[in-house]
């Protein structure tokens, strides 16, 4: 195969989804230097792409775009000027597969069933079953056809000056103190979730017994509540409400991250802070933070839901105590690993 000159990804949502698609851009970028790359994205998510070195075109679409006609078409038309010679869709839904048909692109790679769904099949015509538990490695798998392996995967983020300045004058108007530690309580899921007492139980044993300033991050005004809740109860500091880039520059400056498997979990371990994170539902085989430096809490086999059953599951999170999540930071921050970007 030639190489290709105009390459274009599809992962339209949602922030950690497309973050765990990073490693492939980079892949690609190393093995096809000269290569022009594009990314269809959705929303907000957009944001964790820009100015990234590996990608050089953002086609943004707003949410709801594929029941506009009017989008579509659009959509269509700059997909078919930038001319991509390969599209590989690492989304496998009708939507993506949408998008993927638009571009006309001659070779249109996507995983096979069951990964694929929703009929997202029908379009590729270079099927990639996969053979990696996690999702980073499973994208990277997805440039086999291109005669590319992308070793050990990694993400290669953008720095975002302006957010940067922005998090470090909030963090110094604090007074002094050690790099924070970051509490995430939100999900994506309800069955992620972990209950709000035992966050504040962290954030409790965290300034008392080891000295940390914790600081409760959150997005939207359900979130907003839930920290609110956790801060005041944890003895812990609300943030202020954060872009995604703020977000990232904002983990960058953290000793640690303590999340569930959501996108700011996902974030962070894509700038490089350590990571406590939390898994019920959804294995950290499959999901967790890629990379080193991590650790991972999970439930007893036992109490892991039916993957049938992962986004109504109530006992799995709940099954993670206060003490294996305070040990899994203690080891960290004692290990070392915690540091300021």
């Amino acid at each position: 195969m030639n190489a290709p000159r105009t390459i274009l990804l599809v992962k339209l949502s949602a922030i950690g989804d497309v973050l765990h698609g990073v490693p492939a851009a980079m892949a690609i970028k190393d093995a096809f230097p000269a290569a022009t790359v594009g990314w269809v994205v959705e929303g907000r998510s957009a944001d964790v792409l820009e100015g990234h070195r590996a990608i050089d075109r953002v086609f943004r679409l707003p949410r709801g775009w594929a029941k506009r006609p009017a989008e579509i078409l659009r959509l269509r038309r700059e997909l078919r000027a930038f001319a991509p010679d390969v599209t590989i869709d690492m989304q496998g839904l009708f939507k993506s597969a949408l998008v993927t048909l638009l571009a006309g692109s001659p070779i249109r790679i996507g995983h096979a069933r069951p990964e694929a769904r929703e009929g997202s099949w029908v379009v590729t015509n270079h099927p990639v079953a996969p053979s990696a538990a996690h999702v980073v490695a499973r994208n990277c798998g997805l440039l086999a056809p291109l005669c590319i392996r992308a070793g050990f995967p990694r993400f290669g983020m953008p720095r975002w000056p302006l957010a940067r300045a922005r998090m470090e004058a909030w963090i110094e108007s604090l007074g002094p103190g050690s790099p924070p530690v970051i509490l995430n309580p939100g999900a994506g899921w309800p069955s992620k979730l972990w209950p709000e007492d035992r966050f504040a139980a962290v954030a409790a044993r965290l300034a008392d017994e080891h000295r940390q300033r914790v600081v409760v991050v959150w997005g939207g005004e359900r979130e907003r509540s839930m920290a609110e809740r956790i801060a005041s109860a944890g003895r812990a500091i609300l943030a202020p409400q954060t872009s995604l880039q703020e977000l990232g520059e904002l983990c960058r400056l953290a000793a640690l991250v303590i999340s569930s498997d959501t996108g700011p979990l996902h974030l962070a371990a894509a700038v490089g802070t350590p990571c406590v994170g939390l898994f019920g539902p959804v294995p950290a085989t499959r999901n967790g933070p890629w990379g080193a430096g991590h650790v991972t809490v999970e439930p007893p086999a036992g109490a892991r839901p039916p993957w049938h059953e992962r986004k109504t599951d109530t006992h799995s999170m709940a099954a993670i105590d206060v003490a294996a999540v305070v040990d899994a930071a203690a080891t960290l921050l004692s290990a070392g690993l915690c540091r300021v970007a």
